[in-house]
C-alpha cells in the first residue's frame, strides 16, 4: 500500500515510516495538514494516517474538509487524546478508525490493513435496488429517478443496511453493532445526527423514504421509493 502520513513531531513520523515500509508499504508525509490537503490531490493513497494536532490545522477539520468534498480515503487518526469522548467524535465526523497515543506499529499495521480491507469490501458490493431508489457502491452515490446525490462513508452505510432491510425494523443498538461496529452503545447522538444528515441528502431527490419508530428505530418503506 501507498500511504500519506501526516504528522508533525520529526520523531513519531520516523518511527511510522521505518515501521511500516518493513511491512512493505510506502509513504509519503506531509507535517501539516495544508500539506496533507495538497498531498491529497496530487495523489490520493490507499489510506492515510493523520495527527489529530498539527500546527496549521486540527486532523478533525481536515476530514471535514475531505468527506465535504467527497473523497474517500480511509483514514486512521492518531491522538494523544484517548478518551472516549475523543474517540466517539474523531469517528463520528469521518474517520475509520481512530488510535490513541502511544501505540504499537504492528497494531497500526494491521488497523491499516482492516480499513483498506472494509473499503475494498463495499466497493464491491453488487447496486442496491429498493422500488426507484438505487444505492451504487463503487460511487458511493444514491439515486431516484433522474437525480442522485454522493453520500459520505457513514451515509452510505446507514442507507445500504436499511435498504437491505427494506420494511423491517431496524433497531439503534442493529447500527451501532453494523455500521459503527461498537459493542457499546455511546451516550452521544451519533444515529441521529448522521440519520438526519442521509435524510436531508436524500430529500434533495425528493426522495424520503425513512421513518422513525420513535424508542425502537428506523424502517426504509419500500412504498415510498416508488
Amino acid at each position: 500500500m501507498h500511504l500519506l502520513v501526516v504528522e508533525d513531531d520529526p520523531v513519531i513520523a520516523d518511527h511510522i515510516v521505518s515501521g511500516l515500509s518493513a511491512f512493505g508499504h510506502s509513504a509519503t508525509l506531509a507535517r501539516t495538514g495544508s500539506g496533507a490537503i495538497q498531498a491529497l490531490a496530487d495523489a490520493p493513497p490507499d489510506a492515510m494516517i493523520l495527527d489529530r494536532m498539527l500546527p496549521d490545522m486540527d486532523g478533525v477539520s481536515i476530514i471535514r474538509q475531505m468527506r465535504g468534498a467527497h473523497q474517500a480515503v480511509p483514514v486512521l487518526m492518531l491522538s494523544a487524546l484517548g478518551s472516549v469522548k475523543h474517540r466517539i467524535e474523531g469517528l463520528q465526523i469521518g474517520a475509520d478508525d481512530y488510535l490513541a497515543k502511544p501505540f504499537d506499529i504492528d497494531e497500526l499495521a494491521a488497523r491499516l490493513q482492516a480499513i483498506v480491507r472494509r473499503r475494498g469490501a463495499r466497493a464491491d458490493e453488487p447496486i442496491l435496488n429498493v422500488g426507484m431508489l438505487r444505492l451504487d457502491p463503487s460511487s458511493h452515490r444514491a439515486m431516484f429517478r433522474d437525480k442522485a446525490v454522493v453520500l459520505n462513508r457513514k451515509q452510505f452505510s446507514l442507507l445500504a443496511h436499511l435498504m437491505r432491510n427494506a420494511d423491517r425494523l431496524v433497531t439503534r443498538s442493529m447500527l451501532i453493532e453494523q455500521v459503527w461496529s461498537y459493542a457499546f452503545s455511546p451516550s452521544t447522538n451519533i444515529i441521529e445526527s448522521n440519520m438526519s444528515r442521509l435524510r436531508t441528502a436524500l430529500q434533495e431527490m425528493s426522495c424520503d423514504p425513512i421513518e422513525t419508530q420513535r424508542g425502537a428505530g428506523y424502517v426504509l418503506r419500500s412504498d415510498r421509493c416508488r
